[in-house]
C-alpha cells in the first residue's frame, strides 16, 4: 500500500515541479514588460496574457502536489492538538462529503469548458495579440484528475491512520524553515536530556 501511495505522491510531485518552471517564464515576461513599458515607452500587447496564463497553469497544476505534502491552508489551531485518529476521522468525513463531490464536479464541468475552448481555438479577449488560452483551459480537467488521484491517496492515509493510530509516512521534500527549526530544537532538547541523564 505504501508503494501505491508513494507512486501517486511521486506523480503529483513530478507534475508540480515540472510546472514550477513557469515561474521563470512569468518572471521574465513581467520584467520584460516593465522594462519596455517604463524605460522604452513601448508596452507589449501580450505580457498581461502571458502572465495570467503562466500563473494560472502554475496554480492549477500545483494543487495535487500541495495536497500530497499536506500543504493546503487549514485552520489547524485545534486540529493539531487532536490525536491522530481524531484528525483522520475528521479528514475522512470531509473528503467524502466535500472533496470528492467538488473534484468530480470540477472534472465534469472542466471537461465541457475545455472541450469548447479547444474546439473554437479560443484566444484572449484582453489584448489585440490574440494569445491562445485554450491550452490553459485544457489543464482544468487534468487538474481535476490529478486532485482525484491524490484525494484517493489521502483517503487511504486516513483509513490507515484509523487502523494504526499514526499517520503513514509521506515522501520527503522541501520543508518550511519553521519546521526545520522546530525539528532542530527538538533534537537539541533530546540530546540535552540524554546528556543530563548520563551525568
Amino acid at each position: 500500500m505504501t508503494r501505491f501511495l508513494f507512486f501517486i505522491d511521486s506523480l503529483s510531485t513530478w507534475v508540480g515541479k515540472a510546472f514550477a518552471w513557469l515561474i521563470l517564464i512569468l518572471t521574465f515576461g513581467t520584467s520584460y514588460e516593465v522594462f519596455v513599458r517604463y524605460v522604452l515607452g513601448a508596452p507589449t500587447t501580450w505580457a498581461f496574457d502571458v502572465s495570467y496564463i503562466t500563473y494560472g497553469a502554475l496554480f492549477l497544476m500545483a494543487g495535487a502536489y500541495t495536497l500530497s505534502r499536506n500543504g493546503h491552508v487549514r485552520g489547524d489551531v485545534i486540529y493539531r492538538l487532536w490525536p491522530a485518529r481524531t484528525q483522520a476521522s475528521i479528514d475522512l468525513v470531509l473528503y467524502i462529503i466535500f472533496f470528492f463531490p467538488a473534484v468530480l464536479a470540477w472534472i465534469y464541468a472542466g471537461w465541457k469548458f475545455a472541450e469548447m475552448s479547444v474546439q473554437f481555438r479560443e484566444v484572449s479577449i484582453f489584448s489585440p495579440a490574440g494569445v491562445p488560452v485554450f491550452p490553459l483551459k485544457s489543464l482544468i480537467p487534468l487538474t481535476g484528475v490529478l486532485l482525484l488521484l491524490q484525494g484517493i491517496a489521502e483517503t487511504i492515509r486516513c483509513i490507515l491512520c484509523l487502523r494504526l493510530g499514526a499517520w503513514p509516512q509521506r515522501l520527503h521534500d522541501v520543508e518550511e524553515l519553521e519546521t526545520v527549526i522546530r525539528h532542530e530544537q527538538e533534537y537539541q532538547r533530546e540530546h540535552a536530556q540524554q546528556g543530563g541523564k548520563g551525568a
